[in-house]
C-alpha cells in the first residue's frame, strides 16, 4: 500500500469555502461586501449578519484542518562517507569497482552467483514468519486507516422495536383513541449521526493514520532486507567454518604425522623429550580447535535454519562453500542526496514525523468547538400493518455544538505533549540519517581493510606454498628431512586458514554495503508488479 498525501490548507491563509474560494476573516472583520453575486442575493438590511452566516455555513460544509502541514525533511547538504575521496577500487589482486550511483537490484544476492543461497532466500521468503508478521501489522495499519476514514461520512443506522404495553385506564395517564388499556406498538426508526470536521481533527488523525501505514510498509521493507542480509551473512560465515575445518582438518594430519616423526626421531636418540612433549602439546591445541569449530558450524546451521522459518530437525539440504560463491566485482555507493530515499529505516522515521506532525493538529482540535447533526425518521403504530399509513410519521433534526470550557489543562498538556512527541520524532529522524551515513562509511572502510587483508593473507598463502615446494624438492633431493617437509606443510595449512577468514570477511562486508545502501527494495519485482 502506497499512499499519496496532499497537505491540507493551512489555517491561518484563510477558510477554504465549498466552491474551492478562499474565504478570508479578515474581509469579514474589516467590513468589506461580499462577492457582487452573493451581495444580489441578499436584501440590504442584516446582510452583515446574512454574510456572517454564509461564512459559518461554509466554515462547516468544508472545513479546515488546524495544526502544522507536514513537509519532507530535506537530504543532508554537503553529505558524504569520509573525509576523503573514495577511490575507485580496492586493492588487492581480486579489486572491486566502486561505481557511483549505480542502482541496486531488487535481488542483489544473485550477484553472488550461488543457486544454493539463492534457494535458502527463496525458501525463507516464503516461510519466515517475521516476514508475514510485518504484513500482518502492514494489513492491520491499512484497515485501521479505513476504519477512520469512514468516519468522514456520517452514521445511519435503522431500528425495528416492537413493545407490549398498558397504560393506565384513570386520570392520570389517557389510553389509545381506541381506549383499549392493553397493545402492541411498533416502532421504525432511521438514525443519522454526523460529526462536523470542521477544523480538520479527525482529517488530521487520517493523515496520521496513513502515515503510520505507510511507517509500517518501510518497517516490512527494513524486516525484509535483514531477513536476507542476516541470511547472506550466516551463508558466508557457514562457508567459512567449513573451510576453517577443512584446514584444521589436514593441519592436524599434519601434526600428526610431525608427531609420530618426531617420537622415532626421540627413540634414535636424535632429539630430546622436551621436542616431543612441545610436539605433542602443539598437537593438542590444534586438536581442541575442531570441536569449537564444529560448534560453530552446527549453531550456524541452526541459524539458517531458523531464518528459513523451519525448526531444527527440517534444516535445509543446501550447504554453502566458498567454491559456490563468487565475489561481486562492481560496488555501488549511492549519492548522498538519495540515501535517504533508499533507507527504509529512513523512510520509516520519515513516515513516524509526518504522523507526529499531524497529531499536533489532532491535539489542536480537541481544543475546539465540537458541531454535530443527529436526524431521525421513522413511523409507529398499534397495527404492522398500518405503520406506514399517513400521520404515524415523526421526525426530527438537532444540531450541537460543544466546547470543553474546564478540564483541569488535561487538553493543553496533551497538546504539549503532540509538541513534544514531534521534537522527539524529528530527533529521532536526524539520528537515524546519522547513523544510516555512519552504517554506510563503516562498511566502506571495513572493504577497504579487508581487501588490504585478504590481498597480505593470500601473499602469505603463496609464499608458504613455494615454501613447501621448494623444502619438497629439497627432501626429494636429500637434501633436508621429512621433518622439514612437515613443518612446511603445517606452514602452509595456517596461511590457507588466514586466507579463508580474510575472505569470509570480505564476503560479508560487500553483502553488508548492499544492505546499508538500503538493498533496493524499490527494484523488487513483487512491488513493482503491485502498482
Amino acid at each position: 500500500m502506497r499512499a499519496a498525501f496532499k497537505p491540507p490548507s493551512p489555517l491561518w491563509g484563510g477558510w477554504r469555502g465549498a466552491t474551492g474560494g478562499v474565504l478570508a476573516p479578515a474581509a469579514l472583520a474589516s467590513g468589506d461586501t461580499p462577492h457582487p453575486s452573493l451581495r444580489a442575493t441578499l436584501p440590504t438590511r442584516g446582510r452583515e449578519r446574512r454574510y456572517a452566516l454564509s461564512l459559518l455555513t461554509a466554515m462547516l460544509l468544508a472545513g479546515c484542518a488546524v495544526g502544522p502541514d507536514y513537509h519532507p525533511p530535506a537530504a543532508p547538504k554537503d553529505a558524504g562517507y569520509a573525509p576523503q575521496k573514495l577511490p575507485d577500487k580496492t586493492s588487492g589482486g581480486e579489486a572491486q569497482r566502486y561505481v557511483q550511483d549505480l542502482d541496486i537490484p531488487g535481488q542483489w544476492w544473485t550477484l553472488f552467483h550461488s543457486p544454493q543461497l539463492n534457494a535458502l532466500i527463496e525458501r525463507a521468503l516464503k516461510a519466515n514468519p517475521d516476514l508475514a508478521g510485518a504484513e500482518a501489522a502492514l494489513r492491520n495499519a491499512v484497515e485501521t486507516l479505513k476504519a477512520q476514514q469512514a468516519t468522514l461520512l456520517p452514521t445511519i443506522q435503522g431500528n425495528y422495536a416492537p413493545s407490549r404495553q398498558k397504560n393506565a385506564t384513570g386520570t392520570i395517564a389517557p389510553t389509545l383513541t381506541n381506549n383499549q388499556p392493553i397493545y402492541t406498538l411498533h416502532t421504525t426508526q432511521l438514525t443519522l449521526d454526523y460529526t462536523l470536521d470542521v477544523f480538520g481533527g479527525t482529517r488530521r488523525e487520517i493523515e496520521s493514520l496513513a502515515a503510520t501505514a505507510e511507517q509500517q510498509r518501510f518497517q516490512g521493507e527494513a524486516t525484509y532486507l535483514t531477513l536476507i542480509s542476516n541470511l547472506v551473512a550466516a551463508a558466508v560465515t557457514e562457508a567459512s567454518i567449513r573451510a576453517q575445518i577443512d584446514a584444521t582438518e589436514r593441519q592436524i594430519a599434519i601434526e600428526q604425522s610431525l608427531t609420530d616423526l618426531i617420537r622415532r626421531e626421540r627413540t634414535l636418540g636424535q632429539l630430546a623429550e622436551a621436542d616431543v612433549v612441545a610436539q605433542e602439546a602443539l598437537l593438542a591445541q590444534t586438536q581442541a580447535q575442531l570441536p569449537g569449530l564444529t560448534k560453530q558450524l552446527d549453531i550456524q546451521r541452526d541459524l539458517i535454519t531458523a531464518l528459513c522459518g523451519s525448526l531444527p530437525n527440517d534444516a535445509p539440504d543446501e550447504k554453502i562453500e566458498f567454491a559456490a560463491l563468487s565475489l561481486p566485482t562492481e560496488l555501488p555507493v549511492s549519492l548522498p542526496s538519495k540515501l535517504v530515499e533508499q533507507r527504509p529505516d529512513i523512510k520509516a522515521a520519515a513516515e513516524n514525523l509526518h504522523s507526529a506532525t499531524a497529531q499536533v493538529g489532532v491535539a489542536i482540535a480537541n481544543q475546539l468547538p465540537n458541531f454535530t447533526i443527529s436526524a431521525s425518521l421513522g413511523t409507529t403504530a398499534t397495527d404492522l400493518a398500518k405503520l406506514f399509513s399517513p400521520g404515524n410519521g415523526f421526525w426530527s433534526l438537532v444540531g450541537n455544538a460543544d466546547q470543553t470550557i474546564f478540564d483541569g489543562g488535561s487538553l493543553l498538556h496533551k497538546r504539549r505533549a503532540a509538541d513534544a512527541a514531534l521534537d522527539q520524532a524529528a530527533s529521532q529522524y536526524r539520528s537515524t540519517v546519522v547513523s544510516a551515513f555512519q552504517n554506510v562509511a563503516d562498511t566502506l572502510h571495513s572493504i577497504e581493510a579487508d581487501a588490504d587483508t585478504l590481498a597480505a593473507d593470500v601473499a602469505a598463502e603463496r609464499a608458504a606454498e613455494r615454501s613447501l615446494a621448494l623444502t619438497r624438492a629439497q627432501a626429494g633431493l636429500g637434501d633436508t628431512g621429512q621433518l622439514a617437509v612437515l613443518a612446511a606443510e603445517l606452514s602452509y595449512q595456517q596461511a590457507v586458514n588466514a586466507r579463508v577468514l580474510a575472505l569470509a570477511a570480505r564476503y560479508a562486508d560487500t553483502a553488508a554495503l548492499f544492505q546499508a545502501l538500503g538493498g533496493g527494495w524499490w527494484n523488487r519485482t513483487e512491488l513493482n508488479a503491485a502498482k
